[in-house]
């Protein structure tokens, strides 16, 4: 008699839950506490971020909600005017740092997002394009990937930046500066998954599923997004968890020079730089408290995509 547990002559098949718990992955996840960690900080910051308007005791970039009397308050202490208590201090306009970090992180992670979001769709893109067809196709495709590649990131990302920012009008421009900084940073980093596919895409197209395919008339898209694309998804998966880190450090390196989401609207990156005015005179806590945040979301994020692509790798197994 099998355990199995069966409905007639049909097997029940388990449940999602249960095939994600006996999986190896799961497996592999549970048996280290590092990456556990690593993803409990993930998803606490990005579900402190998504509620931010929720969670933040102050609406931090609200002029209206805002006392200058409360300004340069330091952690945890008294204010010896108006007597609010802020748990990471104010900055010079009395705006709550710990408000203004979960505001900031809404706008990094929704950068981030977007950013390895539109990197992966044009990179796979391009990616299946150039591994399927060959040719004249793959070598144009790759030249200008191997072009880009003969420039930092941040170098492509200011180029593009500084590019889109001669377009837009003047008046548009801080509206527009969260879409132009997505642009920029897909642009600089769709390269790595152009290539990874390209090569996956290969080594598939070879296989006998495919030639069985293309004896039955299938047409290219639908061989490449229903039968190749699936095989290859574990690599952009790492690529896209690691670029995800990688995305949101390059971000905030862009607003602290910057170049990057408006004042008004302000990243991580953006409230370091605020604070690195007053690291030295005393009021430390309004660039490190950003500081600290940053560095745990992208470790974090690291940490999981280093796992991920350990986990995904057979023979590691």
């Amino acid at each position: 008699m099998t355990t199995e547990q069966t409905t007639g002559d049909q097997p029940l098949r388990p449940s999602l839950w249960r095939r994600i718990v006996d999986s190896d992955l799961f497996y592999s996840f549970i048996r280290s506490p590092v990456v556990v960690v690593s993803a409990v900080l993930t998803l606490i910051i990005v579900l402190a971020a998504a509620f931010a308007p929720w969670i933040a005791p102050h609406t931090p970039f609200n002029p209206a909600s805002l006392n200058l009397m409360n300004g340069f308050t330091p952690p945890f202490s008294v204010n010896e005017f108006t007597g609010d208590v802020f748990i990471f201090g104010t900055d010079s306009q009395g705006r709550d740092v710990f408000s203004a970090i979960l505001y900031g992180a809404r706008v990094s992670l929704l950068v981030g997002f977007s950013a390895v979001a539109f990197a992966m769709i044009l990179g796979v893109g391009l990616g299946l394009l150039a591994g399927y067809k060959g040719g004249w196709v793959d070598s144009l495709i790759m030249r200008v990937a191997d072009v880009q590649l003969s420039f930092p990131a941040i170098l492509v990302a200011l180029m593009i930046f500084g590019v889109m920012r001669g377009v837009i009008p003047p008046q548009q421009q801080d509206q527009l500066a969260i879409y132009v900084l997505i642009l920029a940073i897909g642009l600089s980093d769709w390269v790595q998954y152009a290539r990874t596919v390209r090569s996956s895409t290969m080594s598939e197209k070879n296989k006998e599923y495919v030639q069985a395919a293309r004896l039955f008339s299938i047409p290219a898209p639908a061989i490449l997004f229903k039968h190749i694309l699936p095989n290859v998804t574990g690599p952009i998966l790492v690529i896209a968890t690691i670029g995800l880190a990688l995305a949101i450090i390059l971000e905030s390196t862009l607003s602290f020079l910057g170049v990057g989401v408006p004042a008004t609207q302000p990243s991580l990156g953006t409230l370091i730089r605020i604070g690195q005015d007053y690291l030295f005179s005393g009021e430390w806590w309004i660039t490190i408290f950003p500081g600290m945040t940053l560095l745990i979301l992208a470790l974090s994020v690291n940490l999981v995509g280093d796992w991920l692509r350990d986990a995904l790798n057979p023979k590691l197994r």
